[in-house]
């Protein structure tokens, strides 16, 4: 299966056990920016707070058994959603099926994602370089969905210090990333203005974690 994958998406090395699949899920994009919508009518986008002070870029929202959040105590994973007070929305049917067929087609034959952290970016917001270092199963992989705006990912190494490389991505493409790289720094470079035909001018990010 893993060899079918690869013939129709072609996959592109970035690293050690780090792949990029060009325009893997775009013809399902609306259906994914659907229920991107369907999940924030039940957990809104929010701005959070980082422990140092101050607001994270990007607006954020989950979906699945648990959710990322970041506030004045720290950074870590949460079964309810701290405004509502009640549970993350259910993770779709189809955000699974895209993560576990991309984590196969990179290699990672048995992704069970439990959490998916939906970014939305607008002209100018980023992500600084960070590891994700809050699961708790680290033989699991990374799978980052990249829909609507291009942006540019910044892919460093094991020290916020390495250099970085610049990697552009497009509406359906993928990146997973796991195995000897799966702590690196990476971060999104700020998002240039414009309009796309799915999402206008924002762009939105899935990233499909084991959390718990």
């Amino acid at each position: 299966m893993s060899d079918l994958l690869s013939r129709l998406h072609p996959i592109e090395a970035i690293d050690d056990g780090a792949v990029l699949l060009r325009g893997f899920c775009a013809d399902i994009a609306d259906t994914l920016v659907h229920d991107i919508e369907a999940i924030a009518g039940r957990a809104p986008f929010r701005a959070m707070s980082v422990p140092g002070g101050g607001t994270m870029s990007a607006a954020m929202t989950n979906c699945g058994t648990a959710g990322w959040i970041t506030d004045a105590r720290g950074y870590r994973y949460c079964a309810t959603d701290p405004v509502s007070g009640a549970p993350w929305p259910t993770m779709p049917e189809c955000f699974v099926d895209l993560a576990t067929r991309a984590a196969l087609a990179a290699g990672y034959p048995a992704f069970a994602p439990d959490a998916c952290l939906i970014n939305r970016y607008e002209a100018g917001t980023r992500m600084g370089l960070h590891q994700d270092k809050d699961e708790r199963d680290f033989t699991q992989p990374i799978v980052s969905v990249s829909l609507g705006l291009p942006a540019t990912f910044l892919w460093g190494g094991k020290k916020r210090t390495d250099k970085t490389r610049r990697i552009e991505l497009t509406n359906g493409d993928v990146v997973v990333w796991g195995g000897a790289t799966r702590r690196v720094y990476h971060g999104v470079a700020p998002i240039k203005a414009g309009t796309d035909p799915l999402t206008g001018a924002v762009r939105y990010n899935l990233t499909f974690r084991t959390a718990l």
